[in-house]
């Protein structure tokens, strides 16, 4: 499976139904690439605190790892960068932008500078709207359209590469699935050379 393969499962969520063998192996080279630090190339400094902030509401900080202790939101502008399209990343960039709107309409501040219960209504109010565009829509739209799915709502995407993000780091797979980390490959009946200076039994 190449990077592409890998990226593409990642960005669709689909690599979260493998078994925990396939998914350390698809996730091998994009989680080594995350473990070195980067510059952002698709969210702007604003755009990542928003992402942090939303992925932080979606899975907070309990007596496990948190979204922003996995790296969720350098993660999500690796997958944007990476496998997005240009409409589907500018459909993402523009809900984020809507997102502040919204904020903006109803507390005066961008979503950020809000204080927790307000960030908690303006999730709220995305997850409405999530579920009123699935309702309008019906269940065939994931089996049309571009392979992150057909939604108008980026909102959808965010909690998708979210979830994706928690649960193939490290600390969401042992700590949450309790995956058992068993190496890929098995040498089998290996030949062990004798010790150096001794005489083999």
């Amino acid at each position: 499976m190449d990077r592409r393969d890998a990226l593409r499962l990642l960005a669709t969520g689909a690599a979260l139904q493998l078994a925990p063998r396939n998914l350390l192996t698809v996730l091998r080279e994009a989680r080594t690439r995350l473990a070195t630090p980067v510059a952002l190339r698709t969210l702007n400094p604003h755009q990542d605190a928003t992402v942090k902030a939303v992925a932080e509401l979606i899975l907070p900080k309990t007596d496990t790892p948190g979204a922003t202790d996995v790296g969720a939101s350098e993660f999500i502008d690796l997958m944007l960068t990476e496998w997005y399209d240009e409409q589907d990343r500018n459909r993402f960039l523009n809900g984020l932008s809507e997102v502040d709107q919204r904020t903006k309409d109803l507390f005066g501040k961008n979503f950020v500078e809000a204080l927790p219960d307000q960030q908690a209504e303006i999730l709220a109010w995305l997850g409405e709207k999530m579920t009123a565009e699935a309702d309008a829509m019906g269940t065939g739209r994931q089996r049309r359209g571009s392979s992150q799915g057909s939604s108008a709502s980026f909102y959808p995407m965010l909690r998708r590469l979210t979830l994706t993000a928690y649960y193939t780091s490290e600390a969401g797979a042992t700590e949450e699935l309790h995956f058992q980390v068993i190496p890929d490959s098995h040498a089998g009946c290996a030949t062990i050379p004798p010790p150096k200076g001794g005489a083999e039994n």
